[in-house]
């Protein structure tokens, strides 16, 4: 099985227990859709168990991009002491920033911008489309653009490439209905297979919600969790 979420922003335990729902295990994939980090208390905490799970698939999110560009920063001063550049990096996490370590930094670095199978593809905040309203390539798309735009909640934007697009970015409530993830179906389908969606909306602003969920690409059925 498959499943996709985003924008989980440190909610530890409620990720534990969405994975517990799901009875996730070594034969399922898990795709996050970046925001792992910030706003919850367990910032580093989560992103350390999501890295240490061989089956699960992280992309990068803007708030793991903006911790990225602060380290960028202080690097950019060419410190002889990297003790104190990592206990610099410790702070921007207030809450569990003392978990930080040279390894979890390296991987948020290098944290691909998007994940893509034959069926659908995964981005932070949206992709670019062409004035066909087709994907524009994707290795050409500026790093920026995969994470910080919000026009792609918007429900005319709609692409149509054979692929469904997941994304996260922008919670769900701000459609005007409540923290469940938004399917925008093709038209004359039922919705049972992944192919059968323009795109899916995924976050559910959990850190104020307090719902998070996650969306399985199996049998495009959601799953949800309640603080």
């Amino acid at each position: 099985m498959i499943y996709v979420i985003s924008d989980i922003h440190g909610e530890y335990e409620l990720f534990c227990r969405l994975m517990d729902k799901i009875k996730f295990n070594g034969g399922d994939t898990l795709i996050s859709c970046g925001d792992t980090v910030d706003k919850g208390r367990h910032s580093i905490k989560l992103t350390k168990l999501l890295f240490s799970m061989p089956n699960a698939i992280c992309i990068m999110g803007n708030h793991e991009y903006m911790f990225v560009n602060y380290y960028m920063n202080i690097m950019k001063e060419s410190p002889s002491d990297f003790d104190e550049v990592l206990s610099l990096l410790k702070r921007y996490f207030p809450d569990d920033g003392d978990l930080l370590d040279w390894e979890t930094v390296d991987r948020l670095e290098a944290l691909p911008f998007y994940y893509e199978t034959e069926d659908f593809l995964c981005v932070h905040a949206s992709v670019l489309l062409d004035k066909d309203k087709h994907f524009i390539p994707l290795d050409d798309i500026p790093p920026e653009q995969f994470v910080y735009p919000r026009n792609f909640k918007d429900k005319n934007i709609i692409p149509v490439n054979e692929k469904c697009v997941f994304f996260g970015h922008t919670p769900t409530s701000y459609l005007g209905g409540g923290a469940f993830i938004v399917g925008y179906k093709r038209e004359g389908v039922k919705g049972d297979n992944v192919r059968d969606y323009y795109k899916i909306h995924l976050d559910l602003g959990t850190y104020q919600s307090g719902v998070l969920g996650c969306f399985r690409t199996d049998d495009c059925r959601a799953f949800y969790v309640e603080r």
